[in-house]
Order: C-alpha cells, then structure tokens, then sequence
C-alpha cells in the first residue's frame, strides 16, 4: 500500500509501470490527470472514498489537476483472486 500526496497542481507521481493489478482510493474531492505514452492526457475524476480497480499495465504518470493539497491510497493486489479451484 502507498499513500500519495500531492501538495499543489502539478506534482506527480513520475513515470511508473504497475506489475499488478491494483486499487486506488481517493482522499479528496477533485481531479487527476494520468499522462500515457505518446502524449496522450486522461482527465481523471475523483470521488473521496469511492475506489476505483485497474489492471496492471501500460506506463503512465499521475498529476494533481487540483489547486489544494490532495492525496491517494494505492493498493496493489499482490495475489490473484481465487477462481475456487
């Protein structure tokens, strides 16, 4: 688990490449911008408290788009789920 905290518009998390699948969960009220390969730009909503799942993936960078201090928990799922058999 890792918590980041972003202290105005801008910072970021840098370029990274999850190996798991994974959860976020927002601390605030605001929006992301998640910047992907080639320039692409995703503008990203956030919810406080509503989690959101994405599988693990392609290499992105996570920016603050907020004018005040926010932050996130990411949780990586380091086991995949049982299928049951």
């Amino acid at each position: 688990m890792t918590e980041w905290r972003f202290k105005k518009r801008g910072d970021n998390t840098g370029w990274h490449r999850h190996e798991h699948d994974y959860v976020v969960v927002p601390l605030f009220d605001g929006t992301l911008e998640i910047k992907l390969p080639e320039g692409e730009v995703i503008t990203a909503p956030m919810q406080n408290g509503v989690p959101y799942f994405r599988k693990l993936g392609i290499e992105h960078d996570v920016l603050s788009a907020n004018d005040f201090e926010c932050a996130f928990i990411e949780i990586e799922l380091l086991e995949s789920p049982s299928d049951g058999t």
